[in-house]
């Protein structure tokens, strides 16, 4: 009965092992693929807004830059800091469970030799068939000869516990080394991340001091782009609102709210919203540099600004993609601006602001990743940016709900 507990704990000891393991595991792939993710923006941002060094940027520009690279960066010491705490936790429950194992696996042993020892003593088999015949029945020298199966099967047992906890204290001493190993690299890289973000930090201050001499005439500047920017989003919902009232009237209803769809838009639409969270992005390659909603500025933060999409920044040369397949609904030419290409998904539109060149034009029909025009450069500052928004008719949606991986 003793063997068979012991067996039974070794079995739950293995299997719940097994089963943290597995836990920590995913949870280790789910921290390492943030990590990647993490590394791979950071290495875009000094890609596309680093780039080209010979450019000279305002100051407030920098100072966005520089924050959101910061923002990055200190997302990825915490990602950093989560995997180290969960090697500790890891390394603390493997420690335990191998001085469990050792303390099991020396009385086992201590046993096992005591058995060993006793069998030896009686092993001949002249002192077997002795001890047989020295029965008193039939049924005694059947009982003596079930005794020695017994015997004999759990010397078997327990050698094959003692096989078992020798493996079991194996894994674990490798687990646990190849752990160490892991947190130790780890914790030296989370140091040099934290070295350059406290570098980058000092210069952020340096800047910033620097900005705090001028903040009024700042706000007022964010103050006059927002003001810019409203006046274009009120021009695409205006434009929305035209295209509803128009396709309406010819199909004969009046409602200018919602757009009446035709059964091939009608599955357009569905299309796309089956799509949601799956869309490829608008540009083969970028870093948000502005998310959507409203949010205070990053350098002035006591300004507010909205924004009815997001901001990319991508390469120079590089072409804004369709998202899904649809139709050009318009292209916006606003003074002072870039060009907007706005396209319709049965009653979702997705439009693109700041089109340097234009691949096409009202009424084209596009397919996903379709290039409908190259994004414009700033010629002072070198910055290649992309404005993409989603509606559902005019009502604005996050693009990071909609977008894979945004």
């Amino acid at each position: 009965m003793r063997s068979a507990a012991r067996l039974l704990s070794i079995l739950f000891l293995l299997s719940s092992f097994h089963a943290l393991a597995q836990k920590s595991t995913a949870r280790q792939k789910e921290l390492e693929d943030q990590k990647q993710r993490l590394t791979s923006e950071i290495k875009q941002i000094n890609t596309l807004l680093y780039r080209n060094t010979k450019k000279k940027k305002d100051v407030l520009s920098e100072v966005e830059d520089l924050n959101l690279k910061i923002a990055v960066r200190s997302q990825l010491v915490n990602v950093n800091n989560q995997q180290a705490n969960l090697l500790t936790r890891q390394i603390s429950v493997n420690e335990r469970d191998i001085g469990n194992l050792r303390k099991e696996l020396t009385a086992l042993k201590k046993d096992y030799a005591e058995m060993i020892r006793k069998s030896y003593k009686s092993k001949s088999s002249q002192n077997r068939l002795m001890f047989l015949f020295s029965s008193e029945s039939f049924l005694q020298a059947y009982k003596r000869i079930q005794y020695m199966k017994q015997y004999a099967s759990f010397r078997k047992k327990q050698g094959d516990e003692i096989a078992i906890k020798t493996t079991t204290l194996q894994t674990l001493n490798t687990t646990l080394i190849n752990q160490k190993r892991k947190k130790e690299a780890l914790v030296s890289e989370n140091r040099k991340v934290q070295q350059t973000l406290e570098r980058e930090r000092k210069s952020q201050e340096v800047l910033i001091r620097s900005l705090k001499k001028r903040a009024s005439s700042l706000a007022t500047s964010i103050k006059q782009k927002q003001k810019k920017a409203a006046a274009i989003d009120r021009e695409i919902e205006r434009l929305i609102r035209e295209a509803i009232a128009v396709s309406n009237k010819a199909a004969g209803k009046k409602s200018n709210k919602t757009f009446v769809l035709t059964p091939e838009a009608k599955l357009l639409a569905k299309n796309f919203t089956a799509n949601k969270g799956r869309l490829p992005w608008p540009v083969e390659k970028g870093v948000i540099t502005q998310r959507f909603g409203t949010q205070p500025h990053p350098v002035v933060r006591t300004t507010m600004i909205k924004s009815n999409g997001v901001t990319i920044a991508t390469s120079p040369n590089a072409v804004a993609r369709a998202v899904f397949e649809g139709e050009v609904m318009t292209v916006l030419s606003f003074k002072g601006s870039n060009p907007t290409v706005l396209i319709k998904h049965g009653n979702y539109i997705t439009t693109y602001k700041n089109i340097g060149k234009l691949y096409v034009k009202k009424g084209d029909k596009v397919k996903a990743k379709q290039a409908i025009g190259e994004i414009f450069t700033h010629p002072q500052t070198g910055k290649t940016i992309l404005q993409f928004s989603v509606f559902n008719e005019f009502t604005p949606q996050n693009p990071k709900n909609w977008i894979y991986k945004m």
